[in-house]
């Protein structure tokens, strides 16, 4: 089993060591080793700025916290961000492949870059807050909030998927646990998968802040690497999925999660479509008549929002599950 402190699978937000560029995080396709998914998240300070060339990758701005401007190609896109990923939702702005981009920050903040190799070049966008579909799932201690913003049927890209999972504290999210390792047609999409996690403090009387933690489990498939993971997870840490059964995520008792999907895959349809481990399943069938956890949502965006089915399997049956939407269930 690979723990916490095997940087194979899981990167520490922790380590003592000093970032070795801009970045506190950075997943490439050839550290992670493999062929698609990158992640980078960078910090910047008030009047802060920084320039990277896309390259082969298509990549999508993300304020984790904070405001931004991002050029590309000499265009310019004002984000206005968010106090925190726990507060709302944020826009965002997508740059193609072989572009020139520039972050700058008069405020200072966070940013993640999700990326993904792709072969078509696409415009660069504006992505408005107020459009993302935000998605209540499961039911009960099952319940959590997912936002769209870079869903396959919601936002254009070539190959690149985003979303983001809100977790209650006490909650299991990423649960059944599910896979998308091979490519099945109609049932499954082969994608790699990146999880970024920020973990809520708790906030005692005084106003003293004890920092949070979670769990994440992933469970071999019998495909690829036969990815083995149980680990703590804190703010800042990123759990890597190349293959396997992932779920569940696990918020502690009183420490709402957060993480940031990053996928990406070699197929030339993108797709999110998942297959739920078959000593598992049934756990969907027991959310019929049980309500959504009433802390849902954390917040609303403009877009409408949609509650999924508890009991709904989707297509393929009780062990291949996808939306009507052909998404993945986090």
């Amino acid at each position: 089993m690979t723990t916490g402190s095997d940087h194979r699978f899981h990167l520490s937000g922790r380590s003592a060591a000093p970032p070795s560029g801009p970045y506190t995080l950075d997943i490439r396709p050839e550290s992670a080793g493999w062929g698609h998914s990158s992640l980078r998240v960078l910090p910047l300070e008030p009047g802060g700025a920084h320039r990277f060339d896309a390259g082969d990758s298509e990549w999508i701005v993300l304020p984790l916290a904070g405001a931004c401007t991002v050029t590309v190609d000499g265009a310019h896109f004002a984000l206005h961000g968010r106090k925190s990923v726990f507060a709302s939702v944020s826009d965002f702005v997508y740059a193609p492949r072989d572009a020139a981009v520039e972050v700058r920050s008069a405020s200072g903040g966070r940013f993640a870059l999700a990326g993904a190799r792709c072969a078509r070049r696409l415009p660069a966008r504006y992505g408005p807050a107020g459009d993302v579909p935000v998605e209540l799932r499961g039911a009960g201690q099952c319940s959590r909030q997912v936002n769209n913003f870079a869903a396959a049927h919601v936002f254009e890209a070539d190959r690149l998927i985003a979303v983001e999972v809100l977790t209650p504290g006490g909650n299991w999210s990423s649960y059944p646990p599910h896979k998308h390792d091979e490519s099945r047609e109609g049932q499954e999409s082969e994608l790699e998968e990146i999880y970024y996690y920020e973990i809520a403090p708790h906030r005692g009387p005084d106003g003293a802040e004890t920092p949070g933690l979670g769990y994440q489990r992933v469970t071999p498939s019998g495909n690829g690497r036969g990815t083995d993971v149980l680990a703590e997870v804190r703010g800042g840490d990123a759990v890597l999925i190349p293959d396997g059964w992932h779920g569940p995520s696990m918020a502690a008792p009183g420490h709402d999660m957060y993480y940031l999907n990053v996928m990406a895959g070699p197929g030339a349809d993108r797709a999110w479509l998942i297959r739920d481990h078959p000593d598992h399943a049934w756990i969907r069938g027991t959310w019929d008549g049980t309500a959504v956890d009433p802390r849902l949502p954390f917040y609303d965006a403009g877009a409408p929002r949609r509650t999924a089915p508890a009991g709904d399997t989707g297509t393929g049956g009780p062990r291949a599950h996808a939306s009507a939407a052909g998404e993945g269930r986090q």
